[in-house]
C-alpha cells in the first residue's frame, strides 16, 4: 500500500477517538476529541541559545519554526538551578522542598553532606535520592484519562524501581539513574543504556530519540489513542561531543567571527561571554534537528492541529564551568546560579487554534505550573492535591493578562558551576536573593536590570523586608531545608 494511502487510513482513524468526558462539540454535536500532548525538554539549554531568542551562532530552524507556529513565553523559569530538582518539578507540580529532591540526585551521594570533602563554610542540607511513587505525575494524571504516555532520554530521578515506567509511561526509552549519557560510547552508538538498545556504530543519540518518539506517535494512531509524548533530551548536557560534520560547520563559522573578549568572570569563575563554541553549537543543532523528526512526524499524520507542543529547559545554561560552552548574556550567569542566566529558561507552547502563531507573553511562569496547565488544556480534571504549587497559565496561552503572583526558588546547595547556598523569590518586577553563607540579600529590578547588575538592597529597605518576609514564609511552608555550618571548614 503506498504511504501517502496507508497514513490517510490511519489519520483517519485516529480522527474517530474521542471521549466521554470531554463535552460534546457544539457544532456536530459529536463528543470532542482530546488533544495529543508532546513535552519537549532540553537539558542545560540556556535562554539565549536558540535563533529566535536572539542566537547568531547556533542555528535551530526547527525550534525557530515552532516559536513562529506558537507562543513563546520570555518569563519562563525553572523551580531550581540544577537538573533532578527542576524536572521533578514538571512531573508533579510541586516546588523541590515539597519533594525533598532539591539537588541533582548523585548515585554516590558525593554531594550529601556526610560525603562532603569541599572546604566550604557550609555543609549541603541532605537532599531525597528518588522521586517517590506517592507522588501522581503528570504521566499517571494522562493516563487515567485513557492516554498512552511514552518518556525518552534523561530521568535523572532516582534509581531502578524508580524509573519511567514506575512512574506512569508506559513506554521508556532511555531513562534511567544517569544524569547524563555516561555509558558506551556516551553520545554514539553502543549507548551501554538497559532501557535504550543499541544502534547501528556511530548513531546519534538525539537522532535515535527523535525517532523513538516518531515511531511511539505512529503506534499511537494505528491504536486510535491520544498519547503524552514527553521527549525528554540528553543533549545538550556534558559531556561535550558532537557530529563531526557539524563540528566542522561551527568550527568555520567561528573562523569568520569579529574578535571579541570570549570570557569575563563570575565570582571567582571564568565566564563565557560569547557564544562560539564549536561543539556546542553542533550539540545544539542536533538537538533542533531531532525535534524537527517529531514536529515532522506530527505534519505528516496530520496530527499537528489536534497536537499541544511544549518546550522548554531544565536549567540555564552552562557558562561557568564544565568547558564553559555558552554564554547566557544579557543574563547573568548560568546554571548553578539563582541569578536569571541559572533559573530563566527558553520556553515556547503551541496549542492549535489558541496561541496566535508568533505570538509572545511575558507572563511569569514556572516549571510546577505545566501540570495543572496541561490538565486544563486536555479538558482533564484538576488535581490540586497534587499540583499544590502550580498555576494554570491557559489564560495567558489565549493572551488574556494573568499574574501567578511571587516564584521562588530554594536551592541549599553548593552547584558544581560556583554558586553558593542561598534562595531567591520574584515578584512582580523584583527579585531578591538571600545567599546562606554571609546572610546578605541582593535585590533587583528586572524591568530595568536584566543582567542584575545594580543591587538595589541598600536603597530599598522596605522591598527587601517585604520580600523576605515572603520568602521566609514559603520555606517554612514548603518545608524547606537549610545547610549548616562546616565544622571541618578553615
Amino acid at each position: 500500500m503506498p504511504r501517502a494511502l496507508l497514513l490517510a487510513l490511519l489519520v483517519g482513524a485516529c480522527a474517530q477517538v474521542s471521549s466521554p468526558q470531554l463535552p460534546a462539540d457544539p457544532n456536530s454535536g459529536a463528543p470532542a476529541r482530546r488533544p495529543n500532548v508532546v513535552f519537549f525538554v532540553v537539558d542545560d539549554l540556556g535562554w539565549m541559545d536558540l535563533g529566535y531568542a536572539g542566537s547568531a551562532f547556533y542555528d535551530t530552524p526547527n525550534i525557530d519554526a515552532l516559536a513562529a507556529s506558537g507562543m513563546r513565553f520570555s518569563d519562563a523559569y525553572a523551580t531550581c538551578p540544577v537538573c533532578s530538582p527542576s524536572r521533578a518539578s514538571l512531573l508533579t507540580g510541586k516546588y523541590p522542598q515539597r519533594l525533598g529532591i532539591t539537588d541533582y540526585i548523585s548515585s554516590s551521594g558525593g554531594n550529601q553532606p556526610e560525603q562532603w570533602q569541599r572546604n566550604s563554610k557550609l555543609l549541603p542540607a541532605a537532599y531525597a535520592d528518588r522521586l517517590e511513587h506517592g507522588e501522581v505525575t503528570l504521566a499517571e494524571a494522562f493516563r487515567a484519562a485513557d492516554y498512552a504516555t511514552f518518556f525518552a532520554g534523561k530521568w535523572h530521578l532516582g534509581p531502578e524501581g524508580h524509573w519511567p515506567e514506575d512512574q506512569g509511561f508506559d513506554v521508556n526509552r532511555g531513562g534511567l539513574e544517569r544524569g547524563g549519557p555516561y555509558g558506551g560510547d556516551k553520545y554514539f552508538s553502543p549507548y551501554g543504556n538497559p532501557r535504550l538498545a543499541d544502534g547501528p556504530p556511530g548513531e546519534h543519540l538525539p537522532a535515535r530519540l527523535a525517532q523513538e518518539a516518531r515511531g511511539f506517535i505512529e503506534d499511537q494512531v494505528r491504536a486510535a489513542r491520544p498519547f503524552l509524548c514527553y521527549l525528554s533530551f540528553y543533549s545538550v548536557h556534558t559531556p561535550l561531543m558532537a557530529r563531526e560534520d557539524l563540528r566542522l560547520k561551527y568550527e568555520a563559522r567561528r573562523e569568520g567571527l569579529a574578535q571579541e573578549e570570549v570570557f569575563g568572570t563570575e565570582g571567582a569563575r571564568k565566564l563565557r561571554r560569547v557564544q562560539e563554541h564549536a561543539v556546542y553549537a553542533g550539540m545544539v543543532e542536533a538537538m533542533d534537528q531531532a525535534v524537527g523528526v517529531v514536529l515532522e512526524g506530527l505534519r505528516e499524520l496530520g496530527l499537528e492541529e489536534s497536537t499541544i507542543v511544549v518546550f522548554t529547559s531544565d536549567n540555564g545554561g552552562l557558562s561557568t564551568s564544565e568547558g564553559h560552552p555558552t554564554s547566557n548574556l544579557p543574563l547573568r550567569a548560568g546554571k548553578g546560579w539563582l541569578y536569571e542566566g541559572g533559573v530563566r529558561e527558553p520556553t515556547l507552547v503551541r496549542w492549535p487554534g489558541v496561541t496566535p502563531p508568533g505570538s509572545a507573553s511575558s507572563a511569569v511562569i514556572t516549571g510546577t505550573d505545566f501540570y495543572p496547565t496541561l490538565l486544563e488544556m486536555a479538558g482533564l480534571p484538576a488535581r490540586p492535591e497534587q499540583h499544590l504549587d502550580g498555576t494554570s497559565f491557559v489564560a495567558a496561552l489565549r493572551g488574556q493578562p494573568t499574574r501567578r503572583g511571587p516564584v521562588y526558588w530554594h536551592y541549599p546547595h553548593y552547584g558544581n558551576q560556583g554558586g553558593s547556598p542561598g534562595a531567591a523569590v520574584r515578584d512582580g518586577d523584583l527579585k531578591l536573593i538571600e545567599f546562606f553563607e554571609d546572610d546578605t540579600v541582593e535585590l533587583y529590578d528586572l524591568a530595568q536590570d536584566l543582567g542584575e547588575s545594580r543591587n538595589l538592597a541598600s536603597s530599598r529597605p522596605d522591598d527587601v523586608a517585604r520580600l523576605r518576609a515572603s520568602l521566609d514564609a514559603w520555606q517554612r511552608r514548603v518545608g524547606a531545608t537549610f545547610p549548616a555550618p562546616n565544622p571541618a571548614y578553615h
